[in-house]
């Protein structure tokens, strides 16, 4: 069972769905786009048999609100959100994220390595990092261009949200019959307001801001399990190498069967134990 939580961080008002004891080490669980925090449901409930688990609407879409301006940039959201997880009481948390909720999860490993335990990458490639190059050359990431251009997409895709965001959730599923309505419906839902739809595509437009900011190499300490779902068949080695290149010492990789991008919901219980797997590991360290 699920409790919806606020935190205020300056002017921005974050939601997130939360379930457990404070108590216990913290799980912080990041959407992506065209995502919601409805994508984590399915583990939360086993998750927090163990641990505190937070689900946060990112900043300016779903229930989160406010901040004038409303950041975009991965490493500043990545800063509010760890503001907000540890004003609702998280602490030795770990942030983890799929799509772009993945890239705020490299970037509070990156920038903010002292205040988490360790962070958990899905299903994303990391703006700047290998093979972020190459993947913007492939065809099937058309999307990246278009949602970095100024005003169009939004004039493309409102009042057809539903039809756009179903395209991609259907792309990058390996069984998208395991994605129901009601999941789809509150995928939409999150980015309701004209405001929210603009964040969605904002996070793409600084992406090449991102990309700077992370080619600068630098010592990374904080412990990194990066996963992907086999669908799309690409290996893992290069996106783990990528962040080897870019400075990180502890990284480990996963590759989960049977499931696309949302691994949450169409293999939770690999997720759950993958999860579980790399917090224990973290836990025996500091024994």
């Amino acid at each position: 069972m699920s409790t919806q939580a606020f935190a205020e961080v300056g002017a921005l008002r974050l939601a997130a769905l939360t379930a457990g004891s404070s108590e216990r080490p913290a799980i912080v669980l990041l959407h992506g786009w065209p995502l919601c925090s409805a994508i984590w449901a399915p583990v939360m409930p086993q998750l927090s048999k163990e641990r505190f688990v937070l689900a946060f609407d990112l900043p300016g879409t779903g229930k989160s609100t406010g901040g004038t301006p409303i950041p975009t940039l991965k490493a500043d959201i990545a800063e509010a959100i760890l503001d907000g997880a540890n004003a609702l009481g998280a602490r030795d948390l770990i942030v983890a994220g799929v799509d772009v909720g993945g890239m705020i999860a490299f970037a509070a490993a990156r920038d903010f390595g002292n205040r988490v335990a360790g962070a958990v990458i899905m299903n994303t490639v990391l703006p700047g990092l290998d093979p972020w190059n190459e993947l913007l050359a492939h065809p099937q990431i058309w999307h990246f261009a278009l949602h970095q251009i100024t005003n169009l997409p939004e004039i493309l895709v409102t009042g057809r949200e539903r039809a756009y965001f179903d395209f991609f959730l259907d792309m990058l599923a390996a069984d998208k019959t395991k994605l129901d309505d009601q999941l789809r419906r509150a995928c939409v839902e999150q980015y309701a307001t004209p405001s929210a739809l603009r964040t969605g595509f904002d996070w793409y437009r600084s992406m090449p801001q991102d990309a700077e900011h992370n080619a600068v190499t630098q010592p990374i300490d904080t412990p990194i399990l990066y996963l992907r779902g086999d669908a799309d068949r690409r290996p893992i080695d290069p996106y783990l190498d990528g962040l080897r290149k870019a400075g990180a010492s502890r990284v480990q990789g996963k590759t989960i069967p049977g499931s696309g991008e949302l691994l949450s919901v169409e293999a939770p219980d690999l997720l759950v134990a993958a999860l579980l797997q790399f917090a224990d590991g973290l836990s025996a360290r500091q024994t």
